[in-house]
């Protein structure tokens, strides 16, 4: 590897943080890449293995080399997700604050394209709870939708607005996580381009950006609830100073979070309220640069949960009766339309759906389930890819890997010959990828234009 060249004054400016060593964590910019982790989804089983788990993380794992990703069907068919090591901590985070929580909560990941936060709270969850992910720059909104809806759940509404549109919902969420944008130097190693970026300005710019966010947020969280901060930065402008100004200005308590001692994660503590913060450097773990901490809210801001509103949707019971039996145990969802497509959500987020779209753009809700022709489903990709799709109403055509990828590149699939005729599945080791018209002399390969593989050929 080449030697790092750090941006100026960027070594003296994080030389006083918590646990850090100029020597080895510059050592582990020069010596060492970046570790390749991959988080499994607990909801769709495959056979992928590894050997090496991610310490913090129940689904995590590092990989001795990185794959071509593109080209492995699996990870089309939402079976894992690429993930950055360090940021699975938030796995840790949840199950330890959740543990003995036997109520639905509901959940917020605020700043969540591209979607791997989102994927992991939502691994962690229940049906009956309810995520909420939200994106406020609409171009990234695309890719997060594509990620939840690969990893299959119907509990999961996707917004994107400011995040001090939240403010409006008071008491609503039970956790809300912020990963917030930040100076990003814990990329470093990484993405040696983000060092471009760095500045003692910018680092100033993001710690002002934080505290917005933050405070505009803050209504939303119910009393009791806990506030997950997170930074991919080393700065302490961004970490330890931004919890001391929540600690000061909000009613939030400070959580201590188990960890183990060989995990290499150093503990802090900020500089006036003594708040514990959770530093990672890559010298240290194996992983790059993270920053998380875990507050509770101790006041109350209201509730707007058992707020009414108007459902503007009148039901269709005639059409809702057709759609139904696509449905893995149908009577357990809510049936509703957007413009001529079908959707269904868990019956229990009915109530939350119907408040979120009083005060939210929402651009994903539940699963979209397709469009009525007459008595017959046009089925949507999203129900290919859900865990509540009734595959025994549809065909199931089996492919191998060579199949897989030319299906997943919209490509003439070769040598499959089939007598069947309608809608199929088409899997891959089990795990459906998607939809193709079966018809007497050929297949219309229905997989979306805009998520295909570019590349013509595997390597």
């Amino acid at each position: 590897m080449n030697d790092p060249v750090f941006p100026p004054n960027f070594l003296s400016e994080i030389a006083g943080a918590p646990g850090f060593n100029a020597e080895n964590f510059i050592k582990a910019h020069q010596l060492s890449e970046s570790p390749t982790s991959i988080r499994l989804n607990p909801f769709k089983l495959s056979a992928i293995k590894s050997n090496n788990p991610v310490p913090w993380c129940a689904d995590g794992y590092y990989l001795d080399t990185r794959p071509s990703f593109t080209f492995d069907p699996l990870f089309h068919a939402g079976c894992y997700y690429v993930q950055e090591a360090s940021s699975m901590f938030i796995d840790h985070i949840l199950r330890y604050i959740n543990k003995d929580n036997i109520e639905s909560i509901k959940v917020l990941d605020l700043c969540a394209a591209p979607g791997g936060k989102s994927t992991l709270i939502n691994s962690t969850l229940k049906n009956t709870d309810l995520l909420v992910a939200n994106e406020i720059i609409k171009t990234r909104v695309p890719v997060l939708n594509d990620n939840l809806s690969r990893w299959g759940t119907s509990n999961t509404i996707v917004t994107s607005n400011d995040p001090k549109d939240f403010g409006r919902l008071k008491g609503f969420f039970d956790i809300i996580l912020v990963d917030a944008p930040c100076s990003g130097s814990g990329m470093f190693r990484k993405d040696p381009a983000a060092m471009n970026e760095w500045s003692e300005g910018n680092v100033n710019m993001c710690q002002q950006r934080q505290e917005r966010i933050l405070a505009d947020v803050y209504p939303a969280l119910k009393e009791d609830g806990y506030l997950i901060y997170s930074t991919c930065s080393y700065s302490t402008e961004e970490n330890e100073d931004i919890l001391d100004r929540l600690c000061n200005e909000f009613a939030l308590e400070s959580i201590r979070i188990p960890i183990e001692a060989d995990w290499g994660i150093v503990e802090s503590q900020s500089t006036q309220k003594q708040a514990w913060g959770y530093r990672f450097y890559p010298d240290q773990v194996k992983g790059e640069g993270l920053f998380a901490a875990c507050l509770q809210k101790k006041e109350s801001s209201g509730d707007v949960s058992n707020t009414k509103y108007k459902d503007h949707q009148k039901a269709n019971f005639k059409e809702i009766d057709l759609v139904k039996p696509y449905i893995k145990d149908p009577d357990n969802y809510y049936y509703f339309k957007v413009n001529d497509d079908w959707l269904a959500i868990d019956r229990e987020h009915r109530h939350s759906l119907g408040i979120l779209q009083q005060y939210f753009y929402i651009k994903k809700s539940g699963v979209r389930m397709g469009k009525l022709a007459g008595r017959d489903l046009i089925p949507d990709h999203e129900l290919a890819l859900s865990l509540i799709v009734n595959k025994g109403r549809f065909l199931q055509t089996e492919l191998n890997k060579e199949q897989a990828i030319q299906y997943l590149q919209r490509a003439d699939i070769s040598n499959l010959d089939t007598l069947d005729k309608g809608w199929s599945l088409m899997n891959f080791e089990g795990h459906a990828l998607g939809w193709a018209k079966l018809l007497p002399n050929r297949i219309n390969n229905y997989y979306p234009k805009e998520i295909r593989i570019m590349s013509p050929l595997a390597p």
